[in-house]
């Protein structure tokens, strides 16, 4: 009896030994977080560039990944400086990609990087070039910035000061037609040919949304027409 209870607790032992051995993933690693790759800088155009050719080669300095995953970058081109619409949206595995553009038309890009476990980038910083028109000797003004009031804002009072910034390849003095009014497509001229870059509205209506554009001309025919903006009265 003896005999037997030793040899059941030697065979006790082996089996806790070997059931605590083996192996056991409880102490490793984990598998490393992914990263995004870093944002992608331009190269060309930079911002207010004229394209002579419209066949324009986008350049940028390559990203890096921490990970060292394969990476590859979005590109995208429009005429609206917040990119609601798009001209291009296209895909490059090098730092460069040529995109024919429209002769004579103002243009904003962006691009921005991903690795192949679909990480993405913040966007790089937003660049505005001109293309080059057939046989131009004057080049359309760029199309305006808004500064303020904030796309969408809503704003308190029944006053606004509404301010841009515009530029000109040729440095031609700029002058500016203001449209304001409840329409989605505003038509109603509330400032012509003026040089200052604000136009202060007062007495508008509570509770109601307005619409803006700027209409810029540099004096030798050149004439560009700004995306609409709008705000909200409180």
């Amino acid at each position: 009896m003896k005999k037997s209870y030793l040899y059941l607790i030697v065979i006790t032992s082996i089996f806790l030994s070997c059931s605590s051995g083996g192996d056991d993933d409880s102490g490793s690693d984990p598998d490393p977080v992914n990263t995004a790759p870093t944002v992608p800088i331009q190269v060309y155009p930079l911002n207010n560039t004229l394209c002579i050719d419209n066949n324009v080669v986008f350049e940028w300095n390559a990203s890096s990944d921490a990970e060292g995953n394969v990476i590859t970058y979005k590109v995208e081109v429009s005429e609206e400086n917040d990119f609601s619409s798009l001209a291009h949206n296209v895909s490059s595995s090098s730092t460069s990609r040529v995109i024919s553009l429209d002769k004579g038309k103002s243009f904003y890009w962006r691009v921005k990087s991903k690795d192949n476990k679909g990480n993405e980038s913040e966007y790089s910083s937003v660049s505005q070039f001109l293309t080059e028109g057939d046989g131009v000797s004057n080049h359309l003004p760029f199309a305006p910035e808004l500064v303020t009031p904030n796309k969408d804002e809503v704003i308190s009072g029944t006053s606004v000061t509404l301010s841009w910034t515009a530029n000109d390849f040729d440095n031609d003095a700029l002058n500016y037609d203001v449209y304001l009014d409840t329409d989605s497509d505003p038509t109603t001229k509330v400032s012509e040919n003026q040089s200052e870059t604000t136009y202060n509205s007062t007495s508008l209506t509570a509770a109601s949304t307005y619409y803006f554009k700027i209409v810029v001309k540099d004096g030798n025919g050149g004439v560009t027409i700004g995306q609409t903006w709008s705000f909200t009265t409180q």
